[in-house]
């Protein structure tokens, strides 16, 4: 359930890549062609890519791909090298948490505010990094007990097409 919810966040994330996209070519069609500014659609494009990016990672995180210079697990041994991907998923779910925790000391006092051209409140406008950074905790913290229970922690989140980057 946990992979299906990622993959949703990854849908997601494509979805807001085509609105931010959208919204750049509409922002400057609407400056050269009609020498009008519209300070929604720049507000509206990073809270896209704001959502993009916090939506897409918990996908990332739970088939282990995101970005990393492998070159020391790649050269030492299977033990080991899970050793170092254990690490780097508590490493993950301290990183979470501790983002978690400052959403909380954030948002109450700052989340009242209404952003300046689209004049939504902050807890809106930041609403898709915590639900992503919940995302990401719980992923990470389903890969740390795949680990200690000795199941394979990407298995669940594997796509097919990362093994060839085509479908099948």
């Amino acid at each position: 359930m946990l992979a299906r919810l990622t993959r949703l966040g990854l849908l997601c994330g494509v979805v807001l890549l085509a609105l931010m996209a959208s919204l750049v070519v509409l922002q400057v069609a609407a400056r050269n062609f009609l020498d009008l500014g519209l300070p929604w659609a720049d507000e509206l494009a990073r809270f896209s890519t704001i959502g993009l990016v916090f939506l897409g990672v918990p996908c990332l995180a739970g088939r282990q791909v995101l970005v990393s210079v492998t070159m020391l697990p790649d050269a030492c041994p299977p033990k080991v090298r899970a050793w170092m991907a254990f690490a780097c998923d508590i490493a993950t779910l301290l990183f979470a948490a501790l983002l978690l925790q400052s959403f909380a000391e954030f948002l109450p006092r700052a989340g009242k505010f209404l952003t300046p051209a689209m004049q939504v409140p902050n807890w809106v406008y930041y609403s898709l990094a915590l639900v992503g950074h919940a995302v990401l905790a719980a992923v990470a913290l389903d890969r740390v007990i795949a680990a200690l229970t000795g199941r394979p922690a990407t298995a669940p989140y594997h796509d097919p097409r990362d093994d060839s980057g085509l479908p099948t």
